[in-house]
């Protein structure tokens, strides 16, 4: 099963307690996209400047994403810039230049839009409309969002998650979308929008599944290495959605298996910069931690 993705690929210039690295790749499209394709074949939208390298290209490409959805346009690419204290939940964001991003509108190409799992990365609301209105008869819709959204373009914001099957969201966003402190109560306020099952990302302290007959809650893993968070979120979305797709199921099951191998793929992510774990990454890694996962839980 084929997994569409449409979102940002980036240049990341990010500095941690851990280290400072310039113009490394980063994205939302790319963390998910480089880590759904442990699990399924991937089709990334988004948009690069001239500057954009082949070495990135490259990377990619050798995890067999399609990049025939990615425009290069004339200008650079976009750039964020952003540093974590030692509380690494939340990166503060130094500058934001979106270059060619801003005039960003995805263009499927046809041999996209039958794709049938598709995840609307954190991008522009409108944006991830305009992709809807491209797709052919998916069988999964998921998607993403932030808080400037949010604070910004909450009524176009409602408006997608309207037409989700799947909200992927962090635990501040789902408060500052629905006013409620109680977790439990915002999933639920969410889920009357139309979603069928929200998932709720709470960093290190692991993902809360909420449908309407049950809850599900993932454990962070104590980890020893965490260098660099960014992504983590992208990254978990990957490896949940493309488990999804791998199965080619959307039973409690497999959803509940999902958010578990979404929290392995980004407790991998969080070990180094940008990329540079998940390259380094083999199916029997993922396996391994996955079990890791399962014996937090065993009482």
């Amino acid at each position: 099963m084929t997994v569409l993705v449409v979102g940002s690929v980036a240049f990341d210039t990010v500095t941690t307690p851990f280290g400072h690295k310039e113009k490394i790749l980063g994205g939302s499209a790319t963390y998910f996209a480089y880590s759904c394709s442990f699990f399924a074949p991937v089709n990334l939208v988004a948009v690069v400047g001239e500057d954009f390298p082949p070495s990135y290209r490259e990377l990619l490409e050798k995890r067999e994403i399609n990049l025939e959805g990615l425009q290069v346009r004339p200008g650079e690419t976009f750039h964020w810039g952003g540093s974590y204290k030692y509380d690494m939940n939340e990166a503060e964001t130094e500058f934001t230049d979106l270059n060619v991003f801003e005039d960003f509108h995805p263009d499927l190409p046809p041999s996209y839009r039958s794709s049938e799992y598709i995840l609307l990365a954190n991008i522009d609301p409108h944006l991830q409309l305009e992709v809807l209105e491209q797709i052919e008869n998916p069988r999964l819709v998921v998607g993403d969002t932030m808080n400037l959204w949010i604070e910004l373009k909450k009524e176009t914001v409602q408006e997608v998650i309207r037409k989700l099957q799947i909200l992927i969201i962090n635990d501040a966003e789902a408060r500052q979308l629905t006013g409620e402190v109680s977790l439990k109560k915002a999933a639920a306020r969410i889920l009357k929008l139309g979603p069928e099952y929200v998932v709720v990302k709470k960093g290190e302290h692991g993902a809360l599944f909420f449908s309407r007959r049950e809850t599900f809650s993932a454990p962070g893993l104590p980890l020893e290495t965490v260098v660099d968070p960014t992504g983590a979120g992208d990254t978990f979305a990957g490896g949940f959605v493309g488990y999804l797709a791998k199965m080619g199921e959307i039973s409690p099951s497999a959803l509940r298996q999902a958010v578990i191998y979404g929290s392995v793929m980004a407790s991998f992510n969080v070990e180094d910069f940008s990329l540079d774990r998940l390259k380094n990454l083999q199916w029997d890694d993922i396996i391994r931690r996955y079990q890791e996962f399962k014996s937090l839980t065993l009482f």
